[in-house]
This record gives structure tokens, C-alpha cells and sequence, in this order.
């Protein structure tokens, strides 16, 4: 089949691994045809856990790989020590060129850097960041970083700004995306030192449309199209969402069933709940991909079930159809540039 799609999947990375992994891959495979899955990991526990399925074997190949990065693991000392591991091979067959993408569970610190030092960043970006997608009232926004930069500048925050509007155009279709700088107020002179430095600079960003400050309050109301952050604040955002929606759902479910009269009410708008709930499922948009490498590195929940893990490898398609890594490189480029002719 032409213009195959190639994702490599670590089959040994998340708490659910390998079942969850290789089911997610399998559906994946069977919705998608122009998708073929390299699953990477250790050869008899992947060809066993995938001999249970009935799939297109010409699409899911299995790539031997005899070590497993642990989540508990220094990063920099697993990638390093651990050649012959899922995340290593797999990153790899992505540098060489042999892959599209590489779609992984695992250990996040291990997977920011195989994709920093493996896959390598496009020249001119200073950072990637993880940007995972989070459902709002509107639809889903960008929410960058998340977890890859804490300690970032405002130069960093300017190049997430950038990316996420070409993210959100491109693989998302949001034409011209509001771009919001999370503050904790609206007026321009508040925030700490870094959200007042990077604030004038996005304001003077004629590509992309700069909203200014949004409070974290706002966010689920979806003002933004893209939220930009670095990464302490990113996760802190990311982790209590899902939080408070896990709790929120537990508690709805938990009142529906405490009388005789709220359980009837719950068969009546049983069908528009789960249709509303369903809207705020984060694992409907798939992982969050690593920004800005030269490669697409798309990181997923380490308690991915299938469907997250399907929908990740599924995003990836998209990704590489619009071509993304070289649409961010001519922005960075322009842009770096043009400071470069200012100064």
C-alpha cells in the first residue's frame, strides 16, 4: 500500500503495558488505512499478547528491543545506559528516518530526553515542550507546556506561542487560534517576572493572535485556542483538571443513586450525560506531542488505557500530512531572522 504511515509504539512503557498498548495499536490499525505500527519491546511478550487479535499482519510489525525504562529510573542515566530499550530503539528508528513518529506510555523524563538528544530539536528552538490537547465548552484547547521546561524564559514561551498556533491550524483546523498567557489577573502589569516579560514580546507577534492574559478559571470556558505556559504551571493546570473532572463524574454518579427517585431521574438523561461526559474525556484527543523535534514524539498518560493509546497513534497521521516539524522550522527560522535583522 502507498504512502504507508509508519508510528513506532512503545509496547513496554505505562502502567498498562503491553496489553493496553498493543490493543490500542490493533484498533488503530484496523480504523486507519494507511497506518502501520512498529511495536517495539520484548519480542515474546509482545508476539504473545498480540496473537490474541485478529489484525492485518502485513501492518503490525514487531521490533525486538531487551531492555524496559522503569518510571522510577533517572532519565538521563536510563537513555544513556540502556541502549537496547523500547524507548531508545524507537526513537531511533524515528532519527534514522525508518518511522514517522514514535507514540510512547513510558517514563516522561525519559522520553523528553531521548527526544531532545535522539531525535534532536529543529534548529533555532531553544525548548520543546509537551503540548497535550484538554477538553473545554468550546471543543479541546492547547495547553503548552505541560511538563518539559520549568524553568523557562520568556524567549521559550514565545516559540510555545508559535508553535501551538501551528499546531491548532493545521492538525486541529482552528483558523487563526487565540493565543492566552496564563496570569492570575487580566491587567498586563500583573503576573511574576517571567509572565511580564513575555507578555509585551507576544504583543508585538504579528503571526500569531495574541489575547493576553487568561486566568486558569477561564480555561475550561475555552477563551484561548492556545495556553501558554512553562512547564510547573502547565502540569499544576493539567493535573488538577483531571482531577476534579474524575471527581466531579464520581460524585454525579454517586448522587444519581442514593433514592429510588434520583435513580429513575438517572435512566432519563442517562443518554445526554454520557454524551456530555464523553466531550470532556481527554483520551478522545490522544497524547501530547513533544514539540519542535526534528521527528514526531507524542507522549501518552502512563495509565493510558486503549483508547488513548489508539487515538495517539492515530494523531500522528494528521501530524505528518500537514507536515508540522517543517512548518514549525520555517516559522522558528522567519522569526529568528528577522530578531536577527532588528538587532
Amino acid at each position: 500500500m502507498e504512502n504507508l504511515i509508519t508510528v513506532v509504539v512503545d509496547a513496554m512503557g505505562g502502567d498498562n503495558a503491553p496489553h493496553e498498548i498493543i490493543k490500542g495499536a490493533v484498533e488503530a490499525v484496523k480504523e486507519k488505512q494507511n497506518l502501520k505500527v512498529l511495536l517495539v519491546g520484548q519480542k515474546e511478550v509482545v508476539e504473545k499478547e498480540l496473537s490474541a487479535y485478529d489484525y492485518p499482519k502485513e501492518r503490525i510489525e514487531v521490533i525486538h528491543a531487551s531492555e524496559v525504562i522503569e518510571t522510577g529510573e533517572p532519565p538521563v542515566a536510563a537513555i544513556k545506559g540502556k541502549k537496547d530499550s523500547s524507548i531508545v530503539v524507537g526513537m531511533k528508528l524515528v532519527r534514522k528516518g525508518e518511522a514517522d513518529a514514535f507514540v510512547s506510555a513510558g517514563s516522561s523524563g525519559a522520553i523528553l530526553v531521548g527526544g531532545t538528544t535522539i531525535v534532536g530539536r529543529i534548529k533555532g528552538i531553544e525548548r520543546a515542550p509537551l503540548a497535550p490537547m484538554i477538553p473545554t465548552k468550546n471543543g479541546a484547547s492547547l495547553l503548552i507546556d505541560c511538563g518539559a521546561n520549568v524553568d523557562a524564559r520568556s524567549s521559550h514561551l514565545v516559540q510555545f506561542a508559535r508553535m501551538g498556533s501551528i499546531y491548532m491550524e493545521h492538525v486541529v483546523g482552528v483558523k487563526n487560534p487565540r493565543v492566552g498567557i496564563v496570569n492570575i489577573g487580566v491587567e498586563e502589569e500583573k503576573g511574576n517576572a517571567l509572565v511580564k516579560e513575555t507578555y509585551p514580546l507576544l504583543k508585538e507577534c504579528k503571526d500569531i493572535n495574541f489575547i493576553g492574559s487568561i486566568e486558569a478559571r477561564e480555561i475550561p470556558s475555552g477563551v484561548a485556542d492556545v495556553i501558554v505556559t512553562e512547564a510547573f504551571v502547565g502540569n499544576v493546570i493539567l493535573k488538577l483538571y483531571e482531577g476534579v473532572g474524575a471527581t466531579l463524574i464520581s460524585k454525579v454518579k454517586e448522587g444519581m443513586m442514593t433514592t429510588l427517585r434520583s435513580k429513575i431521574g438517572a435512566l432519563l438523561v442517562k443518554p445526554a450525560l454520557k454524551s456530555t461526559l464523553k466531550s470532556f474525556d481527554s483520551s478522545q484527543y490522544g497524547g501530547a506531542p513533544l514539540l519542535g523535534l526534528r521527528g514526531l514524539v507524542v507522549k501518552c498518560h502512563g495509565s493510558s488505557k486503549a483508547n488513548e493509546v489508539k487515538n495517539s497513534i492515530i494523531q500522528c497521521i494528521s501530524f505528518k500530512e500537514q507536515d508540522i516539524s517543517e512548518k514549525i522550522r520555517e516559522n522558528i527560522t522567519v522569526a529568528v531572522k528577522k530578531t536577527e535583522e532588528e538587532q
